[in-house]
C-alpha cells in the first residue's frame, strides 16, 4: 500500500456484526457506514437464480428446517440449489447459530442480534445490486460490488454455471463493465482464469487463500499460493490476494512485537493487491488485546491494501483519524 493511499473497506456479508449476514437491512446499514465494498456471497438456486448467501446450505442461517423439515439430503443439510427461488423466498433468516448436537441453534457471535429473531429474508443478487446503485443515487455516493463465487465446481457437479449465471446479472445491471467498482473473488483458481480467458470479464479478481485444511472447493494448494512461485503464478491471472489473517499476522515475539509474514510486501511487489479478511471486533487473533491495535498492525505496520470486515463503521472511523483525506 502507498503511504498516502487509504486502504478500502469492505463490508463483510454486509454490516454483519450488527445485522443478520448477507440480508439488504446488512448492506443498507454498511452502506450507510461508508464501507467502500460490500460483499456479496453467491449461489444458485434450483432453478438458476443467483442469491446471496455464504452456504450452499441454508440451515445455519435460516429457518429451512422448520419450513421445509423433510427436505434435506442424505447428509442431514439443506441445499439451496434444491429449492426453487420461490420457495426460498418463504424463508427467514436469522443470525449464524451452530448445527452441532451440543451447541445446536446457538449464535456463533451471541452478542450480536439475537438469533431467535428471524426477520428478514434471502436477497437475490440482482435485487442487491439495485438496492445499492439506489442508495448511490440517493446518498450521492459510488459504492463497490465484491462478489465471492462459492463452490463453482460443486455447483458444476450439479449441472450449474454460476460464473456465467453470476456474469449475467451484472451485464443485465450495467456492472459488467465497471472494472473500478466491481471485484470477483474465489477460492477456486481455475475458476477466476475462466473468467478472464474463457468467459472474457475485464473485472479485477481475487485469489482468496485459506488454508488447506479447510476442504474448500478446489484442488489448488494453498500453501504453495503464499511462496514467491505461487505468487508469480496468481499475478498472471489475478490482480490481489485475500488470505487469511494468520498468513500475515504470525503472534507475538518474545519481547512483544507483533511477527509478521513478508506475504504482504510479496505480493505487492508483484502487483497483487492485499485485502486481508476477516477483522472482527468480537473475535480476536491471539496477542490482540483492542480492534484498534488489530487494525494498526494490518494498516499501519502490514501496509495491505485493503480489508474485510464485519464491523464497517469502527473500521471507516479508524482510517478517517489514522489517514485523513487531504
Amino acid at each position: 500500500m502507498n503511504a498516502t493511499t487509504r486502504p478500502i473497506v469492505i463490508a463483510h456479508r454486509g454490516a454483519s456484526g450488527y445485522l443478520p449476514e448477507h440480508t439488504l437491512a446488512a448492506k443498507a446499514l454498511a452502506h450507510a457506514m461508508g464501507a467502500n465494498f460490500l460483499e456479496q456471497d453467491v449461489v444458485l438456486s434450483r432453478d438458476g437464480t443467483p442469491i446471496v448467501l455464504h452456504d450452499i446450505h441454508l440451515d445455519s442461517t435460516t429457518d429451512v428446517a422448520q419450513r421445509f423439515a423433510g427436505r434435506a439430503r442424505d447428509d442431514g443439510r439443506f441445499y439451496a440449489i434444491d429449492f426453487d427461488l420461490a420457495e426460498i423466498r418463504q424463508l427467514r433468516v436469522h443470525e449464524r447459530t451452530h448445527l452441532d448436537a451440543a451447541r445446536g441453534g446457538h449464535a456463533v457471535y451471541p452478542q450480536r442480534f439475537p438469533a431467535q429473531h428471524a426477520l428478514f429474508q434471502v436477497p437475490t443478487l440482482e435485487e442487491e445490486i439495485n438496492m445499492l446503485a439506489g442508495l448511490d443515487h440517493s446518498r450521492g455516493c459510488r459504492t463497490g460490488l465484491y462478489i465471492e463465487l462459492k463452490s463453482p465446481n460443486w455447483h458444476r457437479s450439479q449441472g450449474r454455471g454460476l460464473s456465467s449465471a453470476v456474469l449475467d446479472v451484472l451485464d443485465k445491471t450495467g456492472y459488467s463493465q465497471r472494472p473500478e467498482q466491481v471485484f470477483l473473488q474465489c477460492f477456486d483458481d481455475q475458476t477466476l482464469q475462466q473468467l478472464r480467458g474463457q468467459l472474457k470479464t475485464p473485472l479485477p479478481m481475487i485469489q482468496l487463500i485459506g488454508e488447506n485444511s479447510w476442504g474448500e472447493d478446489s484442488k489448488v494448494d494453498y500453501d504453495y499460493l503464499r511462496t514467491p512461485d505461487g505468487l508469480d503464478y496468481v499475478a498472471s491471472y489475478a490482480q490481489g490476494i485475500g488470505p487469511f489473517l494468520p498468513h500475515i499476522y504470525l503472534g507475538r515475539s518474545a519481547s512483544g512485537d507483533a511477527r509478521l509474514s513478508t506475504l504482504v510486501t510479496d505480493a505487492q511487489t508483484r502487483g497483487l493487491q492485499v485485502h486481508p479478511y476477516t477483522f472482527r471486533r468480537d473475535e480476536l487473533p491471539p496477542g490482540i488485546g483492542s480492534f484498534t491495535e488489530l487494525l494498526d498492525i494490518f494498516i499501519r505496520q502490514a501496509g495491505v491494501d485493503g480489508l474485510f470486515t464485519d464491523f464497517p463503521d469502527l473500521a471507516s472511523t479508524y482510517l478517517q483519524h489514522a489517514m485523513p483525506a487531504a
